[in-house]
């Protein structure tokens, strides 16, 4: 079955592009957990990024004492100190990004994380600031050993961050051409090969219509089993009722 405009009518009319990304992690682990060697797990890990706002009330305490100094008659005076005016007071908050995901562990390795399956959502693609934090988190497992997938099915905001997370680390894909496909399904993992540390990728354009393809999920350096994404898709789907 084709891939899905989960996030224009007349789909999202019915169904929120939410319970797919919600949904379809699971449906992974699920199929996952029929081709994973003996010793891995997998599991679903998702966070909806939301602004909190904090009663300041309910954690407000008495203030402390001032810092008191002796004088030289033996009385207490206030140390006072004044520091500088700020370089930067501007009105901003700390980003909380959206996490759809299914991580893979060696469990025979203390549980140790060696594969993330990222499914990106629109606030990872809303703003600089989220495509950052997005981007530096999937480096940031490259570098310590961990195969990371993205697939992005977003159609609403026409970046791909795969290839910031190459512009990142330096390099680029030629596959991509001058313009990268918003829609994309890639696996990246950093492998060392005789004295050479290699990073390696496979990349695929998405499209409305079309089936999603099968990934590599690398396990160790020789271990890799397939991620079958049009199927757990479809799975989701049905599981849903997503027409």
């Amino acid at each position: 079955m084709p891939l899905r405009d989960h996030f224009r009518p007349p789909l999202d009319n019915a169904h929120s592009w939410e319970e797919l990304h919600g949904g379809w992690p699971m449906v992974i682990v699920q199929h996952l957990r029929k081709r994973l060697p003996p010793g891995y797990e997998a599991a679903p890990r998702v966070h909806s990024g939301s602004q909190v706002e904090v009663d300041v009330a309910t954690y407000q305490k008495a203030a402390p004492p001032s810092p008191q100094t002796e004088t030289g008659d033996g009385g207490v005076a206030t140390a006072v100190w004044a520091p500088p005016r700020p370089s930067v007071a501007v009105e901003t908050t700390l980003a909380d990004y959206d996490e759809y995901e299914v991580r893979i562990y060696d469990a025979k390795r203390g549980r140790l994380l060696v594969a993330a399956i990222e499914i990106v959502s629109p606030a990872n693609k809303d703003r600089p600031e989220h495509r950052n934090l997005f981007v530096a988190k999937c480096a940031a497992l490259l570098q310590k050993g961990v195969a990371v997938s993205v697939v992005d099915l977003v159609t609403l905001r026409q970046f791909n961050l795969y290839a910031d997370l190459l512009a990142l680390i330096g390099h680029g894909d030629p596959t991509l051409g001058a313009t990268p496909p918003p829609l994309y399904a890639a696996s990246c993992r950093w492998v060392k090969k005789n004295t050479r540390n290699l990073l390696e990728a496979w990349s695929n354009p998405l499209a409305v219509g079309q089936p999603l393809p099968t990934l590599p999920l690398w396990l160790s350096e020789e271990l890799v089993v397939p991620l079958d994404l049009e199927q757990s898709y479809e799975q989701a789907c049905a599981d849903l009722w997503i027409a």
